[in-house]
């Protein structure tokens, strides 16, 4: 049996390749998303854990105590210099260092920002008895040694292009200043993170900036040689002050790879998830493939039945070809799995991450070759079934392979059924929004998706009918041919076309939500923000404080306000967060849409809340609440206007108060931005005048309204780029699902396209039948996909407008014209073959076949 099927295999070689493509490329996908995240965990431990293995020892604050704390009176932050030279002199211990850091973007020539995302970080430079510090090591010249000196990592000083003797701009929380380069040096992956940048100052400086003269963040020992690390740590625990803690290297390492591996899994888990799906597609090409094998073998496998062979004896020689079909391509997939896990290392990667390693384990090589070789089997097994249930005399009389059965009203009743019960469940989890109704939607997705995939086969004659008149416009007699051979067999263009609509909805669906989402955040942006300028933090990272708003306050005619946050607070028992704005100038800087009192009561020391916030604490204009704050600061505030506002809006806040109540109970207090108004408007002169008057901070961003708009959706949009990229394999395994279909039904209508052409009918026309019939396979998946993916897409936006005030349903045509359009193509293209074949058809031969 087993040499039958290798026989078989091998004379049907060409029918099954594109089978074995098909579960290729879903292997490929799979195993790649497997390889990239096994690797990128790797990589990440071995980059958070790098510089670890030299600290026996460090010891921190144990209260979790820091620069915000100090300036908040909470206590002096930190280790004082005087513990880290204590430390130093514990048994066991070879040198004790201090270490501070902090936020430190280091601006290029043109005072644009170097590096991107929020990993700018600043250190001390803290050489040791020979003048040099182990945890840098210099390619050129040296570590700073006076306060205007600064060192730069070896990736930041290439991108800037500096040289030792430059002088460089480098903002910090405290504000920017130029500094002289002294020296270029090369680090471990915890000193600098993947894509920023790393400045070197001295120890006083970094004090200053970061945290407070003469104190510390952390002090890191290295011990002695022959030290025993955990006899050390014990020592080093008796000797602490108190608000000290200490953990060895080892244990920080540790916790440092469980943090790094959290975003290299999320993204596996994605990658995972959308080769699911082009397995799930893959699954009707394999079992539209078996279909037809079987079908155009029925006097075959009658035979083999005829001479002796049992049933199960021929349902073994189907799976085993089946098998050996998974089992070569599982290979190949596996292969060409390691080369995608390369590329994408390389397209969600740092861009001066350091290289490692695919790591290949047995766990992915065995799921790849178990996913491979079994999908084929279990897509193959309905086909088999059917074909065994044909009596063998009846398949030997047969004049013509057996078409297979059409629709039945069984699977039809319980198609309709699961596809009104899908629509019913995902309706009704957008119209009656709860903590569960996404989960309601997505299995309503499931079963409506399912059914609908059921009865495309009753579809396809309806939708082609629809679509007949106008292909027998533009071809009278192919766009006839083309029609009745689309519904020829229901089930072979369901089966088809299903693998096309899988990955319509899926990518019509992400486009109406993001479409929506971009389009209430443009809304928000321009409703709620009248103001020319936004100052932020470039790329997050800085901490932002009224200090750094104080300068705008000095330009002639420019009305600026901060939105100064603070945490902390219970408003007549509710927590809640205020934020501080200068109400002389705020009501020209942000729309505040007043439903109750006047913000002009700001003035007067009272706060306004937002009615998303005042609504359900019963909260009124007029009423006076109990102030409570965690340090013990009490006190009382009076409403004076209530407004309406969005609970996701990046802009409107919760609850206003005037900038000089919040500076009453908290002295430093985290300013989320600063609004700013020119006499000119915004302008190229007027953003200039804004910079120079921040400092030329690189470290802070001066946005317009349109470089807002295009900061909020510009996420969006490349978060839909990469899922339609990954949808483009379902895509590719649903064209060549249509071009496997037209390629077989070719074989199958030999005689009947050989007849054609002694009828008339030139190369041409045949040519133009096959594509016309592809067109009609794409359409008709093309068309199902969109309809439930704008369906989906509306009932999971439905579930937003619960929370985000102003979300309403945007369908973007463009986008979605453009998914119909590739689908479209994608047909066309996949029938350039099958065309071509027919094409060529002899019509002697072809005509000759009995």
């Amino acid at each position: 049996m087993f040499r039958t099927a290798l026989r078989n295999v091998l004379a049907h070689k060409a029918r099954l390749l594109m089978t074995a493509f098909a579960v290729m490329l879903g292997v490929t996908f799979i195993s790649g998303s497997l390889i990239y995240g096994d690797s990128a965990n790797r990589a990440a431990t071995a980059r958070a854990t790098d510089g670890y293995g030299r600290i026996a020892v460090s010891v921190f604050p144990d209260d979790s105590r820091g620069a915000g704390a100090a300036a908040a009176g909470d206590g002096p932050p930190g280790v004082d210099a005087a513990t880290v030279a204590a430390l130093a002199e514990v048994a066991g211990v070879a040198a004790a260092t201090g270490r501070v850091d902090g936020f430190a973007a280091v601006a290029d020539r043109d005072g644009r920002l170097l590096g991107h995302g929020p990993s700018h970080k600043g250190a001390n430079f803290a050489p040791g008895a020979h003048g040099t510090d182990p945890a840098y090591r210099f390619t050129r010249g040296a570590g700073p040694n006076r306060d205007d000196a600064i060192a730069l990592d070896e990736t930041t000083a290439a991108k800037g292009g500096y040289r030792v003797g430059d002088t460089v701009r480098v903002g910090t929380d405290q504000g920017a200043a130029s500094y002289t380069l002294s020296g270029v040096f090369r680090t471990d992956g915890t000193a600098r993170p993947a894509g920023g940048s790393l400045t070197l100052f001295t120890d006083a400086t970094a004090q200053r900036l970061f945290l407070r003269p003469g104190r510390y963040a952390k002090a890191d020992l290295t011990a002695a040689p022959g030290t025993d690390v955990r006899d050390l740590l014990g020592r080093v625990e008796s000797a602490l002050p108190p608000g000290t803690g200490a953990a060895t290297g080892a244990q920080l390492a540790r916790i440092q790879a469980n943090l790094a591996t959290n975003d290299s899994d999320t993204m596996s888990q994605i990658l995972v998830g959308f080769a699911a799906v082009a397995l799930f597609t893959a699954t009707f090409l394999i079992s539209n493939t078996f279909t037809m094998l079987v079908s155009r073998r029925t006097r075959e496998l009658a035979l083999m039945r005829a001479v002796g062979a049992t049933r199960r004896q021929v349902r073994r020689v189907l799976l085993a070809e089946s098998l050996l079909v998974g089992a070569f391509a599982s290979a190949a997939g596996l292969a060409a799995g390691t080369g995608v896990a390369a590329l994408l290392r390389t397209v969600f990667a740092a861009e001066d991450a350091p290289a490692a390693p695919l790591v290949l384990t047995p766990g992915t090589v065995l799921t790849s070759l178990l996913v491979g070789t079994v999908l084929p089997m279990v897509a193959a097994w309905l086909p088999i079934r059917r074909a065994m249930a044909i009596p063998p005399v009846a398949a030997l009389g047969a004049a013509e392979p057996a078409q297979p059965a059409r629709t039945g009203s069984l699977r039809t009743g319980l198609c309709a059924a699961l596809l009104l019960a899908g629509v019913g469940a995902a309706a009704y989890g957008a119209l009656s929004p709860g903590r569960d109704s996404r989960t309601v939607i997505g299995v309503g997705a499931a079963l409506a998706l399912t059914g609908a995939i059921g009865l495309i086969p009753l579809l396809a004659r309806p939708f082609t009918a629809l679509v007949r008149p106008l292909l027998t416009r533009l071809h009278p007699v192919h766009g006839t041919l083309a029609a009745r051979n689309t519904v020829r067999d229901p089930r072979r263009t369901g089966a088809t076309a299903a693998a096309l609509a899988i990955a319509l909805t899926l990518a019509s669906g992400l486009s109406v939500l993001g479409a929506s989402a971009a389009r209430y955040l443009d809304r928000a942006t321009t409703h709620d923000f009248t103001a020319d300028y936004l100052v932020k933090p470039a790329e997050g990272g800085m901490r932002m404080t009224p200090h750094t708003a104080a300068p705008l306050k000095r330009l002639p005619g420019v009305r600026s306000s901060p939105l100064d946050q603070s945490t902390g607070y219970r408003l007549g028992g509710v927590p809640s967060v205020l934020t501080g704005v200068d109400p002389a100038t705020i009501g020209g800087l942000l729309r505040y849409d007043v439903v109750e009192g006047s913000l002009d009561s700001l003035a007067e020391g009272r706060i306004a809340v937002a009615d998303f916030k005042a609504g359900p604490a019963g909260w009124h204009v007029g009423q006076t609440l109990p102030l409570e704050r965690q340090d013990g600061a009490r006190g009382s505030v009076t409403i004076g206007a209530v407004y309406r506002a969005d609970e996701q809006s990046n802009l409107l806040p919760s609850i206003t108060a005037p900038d000089s109540l919040v500076a009453r109970y908290d002295s430093a207090p985290s300013t989320a931005g600063v609004l700013v108004r020119t006499p000119g408007g915004a302008g190229r002169a007027s953003l200039g005048e804004v910079t120079r008057a921040l400092g030329d901070n690189p470290a802070l961003a001066v946005l317009d309204q349109a470089g807002i708009r295009a900061q909020d959706s510009g996420d969006i949009g490349d978060q839909l780029n990469v899922f339609y990229a990954l949808l483009s394999m379902a895509l590719a395994i649903a064209a060549l699902g249509i071009a496997n279909t037209l390629a077989m039904s070719v074989l199958e209508r030999h005689k009947e396209i050989g007849t054609l052409r002694a009828l008339g009918v030139d190369r041409s026309g045949v040519s133009r039948m096959i594509r016309l019939e592809a067109l009609l396979l794409g359409g008709l998946g093309a068309t199902l996909g969109t309809a439930l993916g704008v369906f989906l897409g509306w009932a999971l936006g439905r579930t937003l407008q619960e929370s985000v005030a102003g979300y309403a349903l945007v369908l973007p045509w463009g986008r979605l014209a453009v998914g119909v359009l590739i689908a479209l193509v994608g047909s066309l293209l996949a029938s350039v073959w099958p065309a071509r074949r027919a094409a060529r058809t002899d019509i002697a031969a072809a005509t000759a076949v009995q």
